[in-house]
């Protein structure tokens, strides 16, 4: 071997190297930062609904989807908001999730309300500030 294709291989292989030492670091950091145990183990309370729990009738069916369009249609919200979780058990509304602020959080309780009524809903919203 000559000195030339000595030295790609070199550059080859260190490159190489070089790529898998960066993946590895970013997936370390990213496994870091995926740590929702706590929200898991709430989430896993009897007395806590879940997605699983939603009602499949046609009423509370048809709550859940009128909120999910309100909350869709408000392009002013979060990706965060668009994506609470809302399971609905005869008539009874509960939230889930995070959003990103004190208002979100108001403005997705009212388009809940607004469909549910005030008194048919339960807020689990937790606000998440873009760090």
């Amino acid at each position: 071997m000559n000195l030339k294709s000595c030295l790609r291989t070199f550059l080859i292989t260190s490159s190489l190297l070089g790529s898998v030492w960066a993946v590895a670091q970013t997936t370390t950091a990213q496994d870091a930062q995926a740590d929702n145990t706590r929200v898991n183990q709430r989430d896993q309370n009897a007395n806590e609904p879940t997605a699983d729990q939603q009602k499949d009738n046609r009423s509370d069916r048809g709550i859940t989807q009128q909120i999910r369009k309100a909350i869709m249609n408000d392009k002013s919200l979060s990706t965060y908001a668009h994506n609470v979780k809302i399971v609905t058990q005869n008539g009874q509304v509960t939230l889930k999730g995070p959003v990103r602020s004190d208002e979100e959080k108001r403005t997705v309780e009212a388009k809940a309300a607004e469909v549910a009524g005030d008194s048919n809903v339960i807020s689990k919203l937790d606000i998440k500030p873009k760090n």
